[in-house]
């Protein structure tokens, strides 16, 4: 079902879930590309690009979001073609945009219409468009940012499971973070640069504004892949040491037991030895056996074993 807002000459179309009638309609009405139609009618996601045209750009962006457990990214896909009076959002595509249309749609039916959404241009509906969605993208990534943070005072809690499955979880995210902007920043330097000419004057700030959101997530995803290697290696280290410290315990229990045990079964065969006739036999060993293990831990100790 094809929707549609009014902004005097400009229109904003936003197709959720196009049947074969709205596709019908975009090929009647805009003579849109067939490729760019069968990237729209695409269930599996493209890469990110920007297509230009004589009439009209259509571009395809990658932004993440949480799935329904709060735990794991994936991405949705923004489906967009811009026209000179018209911007078409179509398919499955991120939530940010569905409430922005909403709020538009709602400030178009009353008296006093939000400023917000007052557009002379198409170049400035697609600037409003991708800042909220980089807005909350920016706020996203913070979260991992803090989930990393987290990581970071759990870990030397002794909680080694919750620790490794955190690490994993952030790690994940983090690499599919850097996927998904790689890529899109160099697309939007064609902004910025003039290289996408747009179709009014006096955008290049804001499309720069554009790229400094991107260019921030993409440092900020940077960082947060360094950390979270340093976090995992020291994690390593950690529980490295600490197997090491159970090993040297059970180590020295058992050099400790290891003489006690060969007297205990030497004097245990029935065969004459030193003093097994003698009524003191039993605290004679008790007595080897104390003086030996004195003797095991001094001899420890100066070597700084323990």
């Amino acid at each position: 079902m094809v929707e549609t807002l009014k902004f005097g000459n400009l229109k904003w179309h936003h197709i959720l879930n196009p049947s074969d009638e709205d596709i019908d309609y975009l090929l009647d009405e805009f003579h849109f590309h067939p490729l760019d139609i069968e990237d729209c009618m695409s269930t599996t996601n493209q890469r990110p690009k920007i297509d230009v045209y004589d009439d009209y750009y259509f571009l395809i962006l990658h932004f993440p979001y949480f799935d329904k457990l709060n735990k794991f990214l994936r991405i949705r896909e923004i489906k967009i073609f811009w026209g000179e009076d018209y911007i078409i959002t179509i398919g499955k595509t991120h939530w940010t945009i569905r409430e922005m249309f909403d709020e538009a749609k709602q400030s178009l039916q009353s008296e006093d219409g939000d400023e917000e959404f007052i557009f002379e241009s198409s170049d400035q509906l697609l600037y409003q468009i991708l800042e909220r969605v980089m807005e909350e993208t920016y706020k996203l990534v913070r979260r991992i940012g803090i989930g990393i943070d987290y990581i970071n005072t759990d870990m030397f809690d002794n909680k080694a499971d919750k620790s490794i499955e955190n690490i994993s979880v952030s790690r994940k995210n983090v690499i599919l973070l850097n996927t998904t902007f790689k890529p899109q920043v160099r697309l939007f330097h064609k902004f910025e640069s003039g290289d996408i000419k747009g179709y009014a004057d006096n955008m290049e700030e804001y499309w720069g504004n554009i790229l400094d959101y991107v260019q921030k997530i993409w440092d900020m995803t940077e960082d947060f892949g360094e950390l979270i290697e340093s976090l995992s290696k020291t994690f390593d280290s950690m529980q490295a040491n600490r197997t090491n410290e159970i090993i040297k315990i059970l180590t020295f229990f058992s050099s400790v037991l290891l003489p006690l045990t060969f007297i205990t079964g030497l004097y245990g065969m029935n065969v004459d030895l030193p003093f097994s006739q003698s009524n003191n036999a039993f605290f004679l060993l008790i007595g080897v056996m104390v003086i030996t293990v004195v003797g095991m831990l001094i001899f420890f100790k100066r070597k700084h074993w323990l």
